[in-house]
């Protein structure tokens, strides 16, 4: 299999979360790298869910190595799945960075540990709608309670091939709701201003969490907790006083601050006539650098690299936390690029290439040892 011919083909699929049918032909031309190969695979595929492939080389659910990643991407123009490589060696095109050549090395790696019959008991799996909170993935791991792993690779990290992440926030969602009392717009006395309410209610919070901002204040600690207002709603009509208006809040928390301490932030800050509700609560992710697999994962990626590998912190979550609550020691490396999410999104073809060797590099080592 050539790697990046892979790549290119992933990401010229329109897979944008929810969209079903270029989903489903994605996973289908998946389903067709393994038509001639002894892999066990399924697509989980519930109501109401999306789909989620397992890819294995032996039945089990109890792992020595399983790679996540995902096949969905945020939507982009239609020119973003016509992936383009520059002079300089980078790939743009919607999901070079998050995260479809990396669920092509994951392929990659699989197809390998076929051919090789390395005695390893390895998986991949790939979801489908990560991009808006990993309801398949959660649907799947319940189906399968006792699924499992040893080791988790997780490339969905994305950035700087010179880094391993070793620690990832707890994202936390909160709806915040303002109610009040029409009146007309001339007459705003004779109502009470729902907008305000939640104005006032989220300046209350700043207290709490600063707003930072490109250009503007940054932290001293960039782990920290952090708060973003992700969307705001409220009024119908530029005449009349709001009645009602609502917010979603974006809280990254790290490992030591506890729900229960931010849920009682909410009830000090805010106003009358305000109220909270948790839409979503994650885990953070805390590694032991100085775990044997992360060293020796760590030691293949410096003499492939040949440079130095730091160990570094993110806000961003990975579904890599719900084996991390099962007791995998989870590797969380990716390639270079940069603008994931926007329109200029790219990723180095060099590092894809690098991430992949590192991979086959650290699993040859662990079937040996096995």
């Amino acid at each position: 299999m050539d790697l990046m011919t892979t790549v290119q083909d992933l990401i010229k699929f329109k897979s944008e979360t929810g969209n079903v049918t270029e989903i489903k032909k994605c996973m289908s031309y998946i389903q067709n790298k393994f038509s001639n190969t002894k892999a066990h695979l399924e697509i989980f595929d519930k109501i109401e869910t999306a789909p989620v492939i397992l890819i294995s080389n032996v039945e089990t659910t109890d792992f020595d190595v399983l790679v996540l990643g995902h096949i969905d991407v945020v939507p982009a123009p239609e020119t973003m799945f016509s992936p383009i490589i520059d002079s300089e060696g980078r790939m743009h095109g919607r999901g070079t960075l998050d995260m479809k050549s990396f669920a092509a090395v994951a392929i990659h790696s699989m197809l390998h540990v076929l051919e090789k019959n390395l005695d390893l008991k390895f998986g991949i799996i790939l979801s489908s709608d990560e991009e808006k909170g990993s309801k398949g993935t959660r649907a799947f791991l319940e189906v399968y309670p006792n699924l499992n792993s040893k080791i988790v690779l997780d490339n969905d990290v994305g950035g700087n091939i010179q880094e391993i992440i070793t620690k990832c926030k707890n994202p936390v969602f909160v709806k915040i709701i303002a109610e009040g009392l029409a009146a007309h717009g001339s007459t705003p006395w004779d109502g009470i201003d729902a907008n305000e309410r939640l104005m006032n209610s989220l300046k209350n919070l700043r207290k709490y969490f600063p707003y930072y901002s490109k250009g503007g204040e940054q932290p001293q600690n960039k782990w920290a907790d952090t708060m973003h207002v992700a969307i705001m709603k409220g009024g119908e009509t530029s005449n009349v006083i709001a009645d009602y208006a609502e917010a979603l809040i974006d809280f990254r928390l790290i490992e030591t601050s506890k729900v229960e301490s931010l849920e009682k932030k909410l009830e000090e800050c805010l106003e009358e006539g305000v109220r909270f509700e948790i839409v979503s609560v994650s885990n953070p992710v805390v590694m032991d650098e100085n775990s044997p697999y992360i060293q020796d994962y760590k030691t293949f990626a410096e003499n492939i690299l040949g440079k130095k590998i730091n160990f570094v912190q993110i806000g961003g979550a990975t579904d890599a936390r719900l084996f991390a609550l099962r007791g995998s020691t989870v590797i969380m490396h990716s390639g270079t690029g940069e603008g994931m999410h926007t329109n200029s999104e790219y990723v180095y073809v060099e590092s894809v290439k690098q991430i992949s060797e590192i991979q086959i590099k650290f699993l040859e080592k662990l079937a040996k040892k096995s």
